[in-house]
């Protein structure tokens, strides 16, 4: 899976490490604004180490490990990692509601599919980027710094450093100065 093939999701160590994540959104998910110690020591517990964000429940993801995080990240309401592959995320990176990230995808082949594979592919996101409430990166999509995607956009390709991106496709509307 990590390496980039095919590979079948229902095996028991993948279906095992979801559960462990599903349970640990749960509780996240359930928990208050006034224990932060508990949300802290979930997060530690999702992400496998200790980060700088704050993640305003409910949120979701299928492994948490496979998700890194730099300084001051903030993810809205309602957002989903499907985290099949690595996810790298910079600093002081904000995520409006609803935000969503595949790394996750299926063969093209109906053949594979009916077999039960799927596919991945990693997603970038440099520091200082702001992408605006349900919209979509999909897999394989890099994001330059300081970049900014408008709301209800679907990132199907990479973006550059400082412009401002919308749309569905997500396409380039200006430069911005930073």
């Amino acid at each position: 899976m990590l390496a980039g093939e095919l590979y079948d999701p229902l095996n028991p160590q993948l279906v095992t490490e979801r559960r462990r994540a599903r349970d640990l959104c749960h509780a996240l998910n359930a928990s208050r604004e006034d224990q932060p110690l508990h949300r802290a020591e979930l997060l530690h517990e999702l992400f496998g180490v200790e980060i700088d964000a704050w993640i305003q429940p409910p949120f979701f993801c299928d492994y948490g490990s496979n998700i890194s995080l730099g300084e001051k990240v903030f993810f809205n309401f309602n957002c989903v990692v499907l985290d099949v592959m690595p996810v790298h995320i910079g600093s002081h990176v904000l995520f409006g509601p609803a935000v969503q990230l595949y790394t996750a995808t299926h063969p093209l082949s109906a053949s594979a599919r009916r077999e039960g594979l799927e596919a991945a592919r990693p997603i970038t996101i440099a520091s200082d980027v702001w992408i605006g409430g349900g919209a979509i990166i999909c897999p394989g999509v890099r994001i330059g710094a300081r970049t900014v995607i408008g709301a209800g956009s679907v990132v199907t390709k990479d973006l550059p450093e400082d412009v401002f991106a919308a749309g569905n496709p997500c396409r380039i509307i200006r430069a911005i100065n930073s």
